[in-house]
């Protein structure tokens, strides 16, 4: 292997330091996004019952943040309960912004690995091409071994750059494509909590059971 790497030229280091990176975002990101980590089972319908029975006080709200960004979403409805509803939907998409922008963490840099680790893989390309024509301006045809050191490094690298690059894309893409499924749970999340405080704010105020019969059919909607 060390053999592989020397004969590979200068740019299987940072070829090298790409695709231990690679690796370690993609492992990380993993086990973040995991469902039970992300979106808990049942953990939404735990906050509507206890909305219903009027349970939720400050220690509730203060251990749902910690909960999961699901629960942090739902503990920004819960802090924002007795506002009107259009004041708690935006209060719901200003959290949104910060928990998406939590979950891509990292994407970036895997994306730009996916597409640096090729070029770097070209530039070793076009370095041992270098050599090769310099040793035959040294020495000329005679000797083929003057110019296996260039050849071996151009492909070397070309090689090492798509075997980072490839994984690193399908793994970007795969996590890209991870984080928008969340995004729309959890939007699917807050539009309901949206009509289950709207629902209890009507409750609360005695309204007639025409009106919360018609807040019950959006919540279960």
């Amino acid at each position: 292997m060390w053999e592989i790497v020397r004969a590979g030229g200068p740019l299987m280091w940072p070829i090298i330091l790409c695709s231990i990176t690679a690796a370690a975002i993609i492992l990380e990101r993993l086990w973040t996004l995991q469902d039970k980590r992300v979106l808990p089972k049942e953990l939404s319908q735990k906050v509507w019952q206890m909305i219903e029975a009027g349970q939720v006080n400050d220690k509730v709200i203060a251990a749902l943040e910690q909960n999961s960004p699901l629960g942090r979403l739902l503990a920004t409805g819960l802090a924002n309960r007795h506002r009107p509803r259009e004041i708690i939907l935006e209060r719901l998409e200003d959290t949104g912004r910060h928990v998406v922008h939590e979950l891509e963490r990292f994407l970036n840099t895997l994306g730009t690995i996916a597409g640096v680790s090729p070029l770097l893989g070209l530039l070793g390309t076009v370095t041992g091409i270098i050599r090769a024509f310099n040793a035959i301006e040294a020495g000329g045809m005679g000797d083929p071994r003057a110019l296996s050191g260039g050849i071996a490094e151009a492909l070397i690298a070309t090689a090492a750059g798509l075997c980072v690059a490839i994984p690193a894309l399908i793994a970007y893409r795969y996590l890209r494509g991870r984080v928008e499924g969340i995004v729309v749970e959890m939007e699917k999340n807050a539009i309901r909590m949206a009509d289950v405080l709207e629902a209890a704010q009507l409750r609360e105020r005695g309204v007639p059971g025409s009106a919360l019969t018609g807040a019950g059919s959006a919540v279960a909607a």
